[in-house]
């Protein structure tokens, strides 16, 4: 039977530049998106999938994201101060591993989200785990699910879900800022900034990076004026989903 990870990193202590004027003010974590921040959108994601605790890393306007989720008790969010210094993806996780345990965890990326069709992405991606053989597993979107995506491809996925870079190739897969990892990945791993990208070529020379396809419509938000597109994907996929259900009815 496989145990859905309890413990998540969600990283949320980026400077949001390319979101600016709005975040001259704000981190990027608390854009709103159809009435919700961004940060809400995943720790909400977490809540669905059973995650008790999320870890969330802090750096610009730290005390914003500390008062946000102050009363939030679904997940518990613990804070990983970073306000002296940045340490980018895997950095973050490094510092933060003293609350994030010896068991596999989520990592969530708090500046994109994602709407599910059918069962959550983050249950599916806990039931495609296996610790045995992967030291990551990526959830993934093909680029016709995706709004607000500028670049291109990240991944390239063969049949057993192993994954290779894609190099851009239009019939790869984008990272969808969400991944199940084991902590013994950071064992050697050095304090200081660095980023997650390092881990994913590692695990992909070790055959122990793999992915798995989300179902539903991922939404990244990097400019101000991918807002709007933002909520009307959230709207479409809203209305889609209680389309689905009425005709089931």
């Amino acid at each position: 039977m496989t145990t859905r990870p309890k413990t998540a990193m969600v990283l949320a202590a980026g400077l949001g530049k390319r979101m600016r004027p709005i975040t001259d003010t704000m981190p990027k974590p608390l854009v709103q998106i159809s009435g919700k921040t961004l940060l809400d959108w995943s720790l909400d994601s977490l809540a669905h999938a059973g995650v008790d605790k999320a870890v969330v890393n802090v750096h610009y306007f730290p005390e914003q994201i500390v008062a946000h989720v102050a009363a939030r008790r679904a997940p518990r969010v613990a804070i990983s101060d970073e306000s002296e210094t940045l340490l980018d993806s895997a950095g973050g996780i490094v510092h933060a591993l003293p609350e994030l345990g010896k068991a596999p965890f989520y990592i969530v990326n708090a500046d994109t989200f994602w709407i599910d069709s059918g069962m959550p992405n983050l249950v599916r991606l806990a039931l495609a785990w296996d610790a045995a053989k992967m030291d990551i597993l990526l959830m993934l979107s093909d680029l016709q699910s995706a709004t607000g995506h500028s670049g291109g491809t990240d991944f390239l996925m063969v049949p057993d879900g192993a994954l290779r870079r894609s190099k851009g190739d239009p019939a790869g897969l984008i990272y969808a800022g969400a991944a199940i990892v084991h902590p013994r990945l950071f064992n050697d791993a050095p304090a200081g900034p660095h980023s997650l990208n390092a881990y994913f070529d590692a695990a992909i020379a070790a055959g122990r990076l793999y992915g798995m396809t989300m179902h539903g419509r991922w939404i990244t938000v990097g400019t101000p004026d991918a807002i709007p597109l933002a909520e009307a994907a959230v709207a479409g996929a809203l209305a889609g989903s209680a389309s689905a259900l009425n005709e089931l009815k």
